[in-house]
């Protein structure tokens, strides 16, 4: 890519990434904080991945969310797993049409560009898949029928981490779907007080208009497949994932009694497509290291296993990627 191509593709995405902002405001006036979070629902809507949201009640979790689908124009459902779904109330089943002597499809919540998956830890294996399955194909079949999700298909779950008892934790295996996890804190003290003045009244207002269009996102999306990542780039992308399953090679022994397993060749993916859509938000048309480190934690912390000696000495996956990042040599 030459320099006059960088020059105009950055041009395209200055004109193209405007709503971005728009959508920072709108749920903003919503959502006080969590600025972490607002910029990682982004980058997932536009790199078309799935996002997995981990905190304790009450963090705002469920309305970010459902402001982001608010404002773009796209259909939404939110399914609030419980230990008595069943796999048909997420998919759709066969209903029997007596008049017609015949059976016909009858489609679930799955159907809609945004999901929203609450609590994904309180359904059994069974259900959980059938969701992940969604996920992974983009499609779904119902009896004969196999039918295409919509575009965008973004699912978004949550889950608590401080309940155990009635909860199915997800398998590694299948957590790896999600392009990122985010692990959501308390705000601050300015930060509870401003949501004490925002939320206190009786009645709250909390409704906002589509001012996003799918084909916006469509259109971002094709100018971020079009961002250059160096060589040297990619060979730092690579390096960083190869860290977790061999860190002798990179100087950092002392990981390998903490780590059980590395991340896969999907975080690699991720991690690429992840880092030229945080290129196409500070409006550039090529990825920098600091891209790549901007979004390696929440694509890496659900995908490195630990030991139990790292569990027992309460060494978490981010102090892990945080020794990696420190010893693997920046381009």
């Amino acid at each position: 890519m030459t320099i006059t191509d960088i020059e105009k593709l950055e041009e395209n995405i200055k004109n193209e990434s405007n709503f971005i902002v728009e959508i920072q405001n709108n749920i903003q006036n919503v959502i006080v904080g969590q600025n972490n979070l607002i910029q990682k629902l982004i980058l997932a809507i536009l790199a078309d991945g799935h996002i997995f949201l981990e905190g304790v009640p009450g963090l705002g979790k469920t309305l970010t969310i459902k402001t982001l689908a608010q404002i773009i124009d796209t259909k939404f459902q939110r399914i609030q797993f419980t230990p008595d779904l069943l796999p048909a109330d997420i998919i759709g089943t066969l209903i029997y049409n007596q008049n017609e002597s015949s059976f016909e499809v009858k489609k679930g919540p799955i159907f809609s560009n945004i999901i929203l998956a609450d609590e994904i830890n309180r359904s059994p294996a069974k259900v959980q898949s059938a969701l992940l399955e969604a996920m992974q194909e983009r499609q779904i079949t119902i009896g004969d029928n196999t039918f295409t999700l919509d575009d965008p298909f973004l699912v978004m779950a949550t889950q608590n981490p401080i309940e155990h008892e009635g909860t199915y934790p997800l398998p590694e295996a299948q957590i790896d779907r999600f392009m990122f996890k985010v692990l959501i804190d308390y705000p601050s003290s300015s930060e509870e007080l401003l949501i004490l003045k925002k939320m206190s009244k009786i009645k709250t207002e909390l409704n906002q208009k589509a001012i996003v269009s799918i084909k916006q996102i469509h259109m971002a999306r094709k100018l971020i497949d079009e961002i250059h990542i160096a060589d040297n780039i990619k060979e730092y992308i690579v390096s960083l994932i190869l860290a977790t399953r061999n860190p002798d090679n990179y100087g950092i022994k002392d990981l390998k009694m903490l780590i059980n397993l590395g991340a896969s060749p999907r975080a690699t993916i991720f991690m690429a497509k992840a880092s030229k859509t945080q290129a196409f938000l500070n409006q550039r048309a090529y990825v920098i290291p600091d891209d790549v480190r901007a979004v390696g934690k929440a694509i890496l912390r659900h995908r490195i296993i630990l030991s139990y000696e790292a569990e027992a000495e309460e060494i978490s996956t981010d102090h892990i990627i945080d020794r990696i990042y420190e010893s693997v040599p920046i381009p």
